[in-house]
């Protein structure tokens, strides 16, 4: 992959502008192909001549489109930025192939099943996971079976910044309302701000699958892609997007406070944690118990410690597997003719936005708490801005910062703690908002 990360062009990147080069040119010139050669043709020729022309209307040459093209193109950005610049490859490799896989044009209503959309195809099945919620609980169990919660358990209070950072989702929820999108909509879309690409998929896909029947008789759209795709996407920038804003809303002096180191935690406040968590916040959104009950019954089969195998197989294997589908499958859902609407751009408008103020109400509430604690526990504005879900990106980034202001001064266990409560809080406003609007 040396290729991607030299700045002059390789011959291995040239055969791959020549190669997108014939592409175009044939997509340009595809009307007149087959003139020019049924001109040229005599009569004994037609039927050759008509063989070819029926085998060139199953090529993806005589089907592409400029969307097709713009929507290839948008894949190996993802691509090259998980391998040149290691934003979030696991992620973002499957769904760039993705979503190269699901803009290889096709001749339309041929019944080759083919498509993601088409009933009966290969890409159909394994969008069933997506679009029925399957997939996101399986990765809450792993997320729950890999995630301590050590450092949340030893400073509670940094819970709050965990909540806080969810202003983001409800803010965005009523930007999408003002824009004209359906509350139902308008609550998937908004759900990006938790910057938890399962969440949003999950709510998406109850809320704006293109099915449900809104109470003046219009169907919903169908956004699971766009909504996934923005999510994923600024998961993947968190180094990018969520600096400026730390920077923007702190001082050096409070970028360099110090933070007490977090207490020891025993066996059975870690054992009693993820059991106290269920209960509570599925007594608070049951909607949200696939997520939550699946959350913490992973972090059970790590805490107990005699199910050592189904917590290795639930961190490891399995959510490896999930990853791969997910990817792969919200990758190919944004198939040219169905993604690139207006609705798909102000959603990507509306994500960012939602997942600034996310970082934003993170950082200036911890601030806010700041006004009420002692010296000694005074805490780091930067590490609210951990509070979004993008475990653990978010606390690496705050880990970062803090190191470029006080080289010896490390925030990563800490900010941690509002990292997973992030995880909880999306998944706890995704129930509230699944309550109001399904």
């Amino acid at each position: 992959m040396s290729f991607l990360k030299s700045p002059h062009p390789t011959p291995a990147m040239r055969k791959v502008f020549t190669v997108f080069g014939i592409i175009i040119l044939l997509f340009i010139f595809k009307p007149f192909i087959f003139e020019v050669i049924a001109s040229g043709a005599g009569n004994s020729l037609s039927e050759s001549v008509d063989g070819l022309r029926q085998f060139w209307g199953y090529t993806g040459f005589a089907n592409v489109s400029w969307g097709n093209i713009v929507m290839i193109s948008v894949g190996l950005v993802f691509i090259y930025l998980a391998i040149r610049y290691e934003y979030e490859p696991l992620l973002l490799i499957p769904i760039g192939t993705g979503i190269m896989i699901g803009n290889i044009p096709f001749l339309q209503n041929a019944n080759l099943q083919i498509g993601i959309y088409e009933n009966g195809s290969v890409l159909n099945y394994l969008y069933f996971g997506v679009l029925k919620g399957v997939y996101p609980p399986l990765i809450f169990l792993g997320i729950g079976a890999m995630t301590d919660f050590s450092s949340l358990i030893s400073n509670p209070k940094l819970m709050l910044l965990g909540a806080a950072a969810q202003v983001g989702i409800f803010i965005t929820f009523l930007g999408a309302l003002i824009l004209g999108f359906y509350p139902a909509e308008a609550g998937a879309i908004g759900i990006i701000g938790g910057a938890d690409g399962p969440t949003a998929i999950f709510l998406s896909s109850k809320l704006a699958n293109g099915i449900n029947i809104m109470p003046d008789g219009q169907v919903v759209q169908n956004l699971i892609g766009p909504i996934a795709i923005a999510a994923y996407s600024y998961m993947a920038l968190v180094p990018v997007l969520q600096p400026p804003v730390m920077r923007l809303l702190t001082s050096k002096r409070e970028r360099m406070i110090r933070m007490r180191p977090p207490r020891s935690v025993s066996r059975v406040e870690k054992m009693l944690f993820p059991i106290i968590g269920l209960i509570l916040t599925t007594f608070i959104a049951p909607s949200a118990l696939p997520l939550l009950g699946m959350l913490f019954f992973g972090n059970i089969l790590k805490e107990s410690g005699v199910t050592k195998r189904l917590a290795n197989t639930a961190s490891t294997s399995l959510i490896d597997i999930v990853t791969i589908l997910i990817g792969l499958t919200v990758g190919a859902s944004t198939q040219a003719d169905v993604f690139l609407t207006s609705q798909s751009i102000l959603i990507f408008v509306l994500g960012a936005f939602s997942f600034l103020v996310a970082t934003a109400g993170g950082v200036i509430f911890a601030k806010v708490m700041n006004l009420f604690l002692s010296p000694r526990n005074k805490i780091n504005p930067l590490v609210g801005a951990a509070g979004v879900s993008a475990v653990p990106d978010s606390a690496r980034v705050v880990q970062t910062e803090g190191l470029k202001a006080d080289p010896t001064n490390h925030l990563l266990m800490h900010a941690m703690a509002p990292n997973v409560a992030g995880v909880i809080g999306s998944a706890v406003a995704a129930g509230i908002l699944l309550a109001y609007l399904l």
